[in-house]
């Protein structure tokens, strides 16, 4: 599996839009540490792709507001 590129998020052009999957991508990483706090079998790989996608989503987000 591939880092997710920055090139995909030509689909998300609006910031609430970038907000709405904010938001998904923060509670799939708060569920991932829960997992790990609860000893079930977690891929260390997903924590690191979910980092890299909400640093790209907020960069674009500046990016959008900037030029608002």
């Amino acid at each position: 599996m591939s880092f997710p590129k920055y090139s995909e998020l030509n689909v998300v052009n609006t910031i609430s839009e970038i907000e709405k999957e904010l938001f998904v991508l923060q509670k799939s990483l708060f569920d991932l540490r829960m997992k790990k706090l609860t000893s079930q079998t977690v891929k260390p790989h997903f924590f690191l792709h979910a980092k890299r996608r909400i640093a790209q989503l907020q960069y674009k987000k500046s990016i959008l507001e900037k030029t608002k």
